[in-house]
């Protein structure tokens, strides 16, 4: 049984949830995002490798008994590959042999079904911070985002920032001077249940300008995207 209840928000990540029992599937995935986590889902082999090739997840929770394209074939796809991704593989078994064999193909860690909900995000931030580039402290000119403890700061004096706000800044924050298309930031900050030819980045980043105040330090390059010079 999986047992939901909410946690604290993490902006910026991104998971993949791969898991034949469409219900299952569902309910993670909704239960990620209600603790502000961006989750999409895949229900088999071919569309959890597709995906992942596609978007730059930090970690995909991996069903290993998948029908047709085993779980175990998938790992083993997307260790090879230049995804990033940590693996958080789930098993109905539960001998040490089975974990053995899961961390020998490439996880990064192993929880065996049934679980509590709880203990699944936990192990999804943990695996999240062990990304390479989760630096716990992210700062440009007089602007500082504490990504441990979502804060954010502009010349010393605290920001509050809705989740997306949160994300989006993060996003820039990291880009480190780079350019950020509306399509970049809607992969990593928003997940594939948003409608993706609303105006919901505009107007994100038209909210984050106003808290963040004058001078306001968002470049847009139009036709391009969004900067933090």
């Amino acid at each position: 049984m999986v047992v939901l209840r909410r946690l604290r928000h993490d902006e910026g990540m991104r998971v993949l949830v791969v898991e034949d029992q469409a219900e299952l599937a569902d309910d993670i995935a909704d239960g990620l995002r209600d603790q502000g986590i961006g989750a999409d889902v895949a229900y088999e082999g071919s569309a959890a490798i597709e995906k992942a090739l596609l978007t730059a997840y930090d970690v995909v929770v991996l069903d290993r008994d998948l029908p047709r394209i085993h779980g175990d074939a998938v790992c083993a796809m997307l260790v090879g590959s230049p995804s990033q991704a940590r693996i958080l593989m789930l098993t109905a078994a539960g001998t040490v042999d089975d974990r053995v064999d899961g961390l020998n193909l490439g996880a990064d860690d192993y929880l065996t079904k049934p679980f509590a909900f709880a203990e699944l995000v936990a192990r999804v931030r943990s695996l999240a911070r062990r990304s390479p580039a989760a630096a716990p402290v992210i700062a440009r000119g007089d602007i500082v985002l504490d990504r441990a403890r979502r804060r954010v700061s502009r010349a010393g004096h605290p920001v509050p920032l809705n989740r997306k706000e949160l994300g989006v800044l993060e996003e820039l924050l990291v880009a480190d001077g780079g350019i950020r298309s509306a399509e970049d930031l809607f992969e990593r900050v928003w997940d594939e249940s948003t409608d993706l030819f609303s105006r919901t980045v505009t107007v994100t980043v038209a909210r984050l300008r106003r808290k963040l105040g004058d001078p306001d330090p968002i470049e847009t390059v139009v036709g391009v995207g969004y900067r933090i010079p």
